[in-house]
């Protein structure tokens, strides 16, 4: 598994896909669902730890010069 946002943009391109399978049908269909449900909600948290990560980039370019080690990118 790779580890970036291109690939969790994959991943959830993959994800579309599966649910778009025409193919699916009853239970199989319910745990398409649930497993998409839970990759969208680890994305959605990937996306905002990325975020705090950018965040604390652009403040430390503009207001301090060293940045704590739990923000470090």
């Amino acid at each position: 598994m790779k580890n970036s946002l291109g690939a969790l943009n994959e991943y959830l391109f993959m994800q579309l896909d599966a649910l778009s399978n025409q193919d699916l049908k009853g239970e199989e269909l319910k745990e398409e669902i649930s497993r998409s449900n839970a990759i969208t909600n680890i994305a959605k948290e990937i996306i905002s730890n990325a975020n705090v990560v950018l965040q604390s980039k652009k403040y430390a370019t503009e207001y301090i010069t060293e940045v704590p080690k739990m923000l470090e990118g």
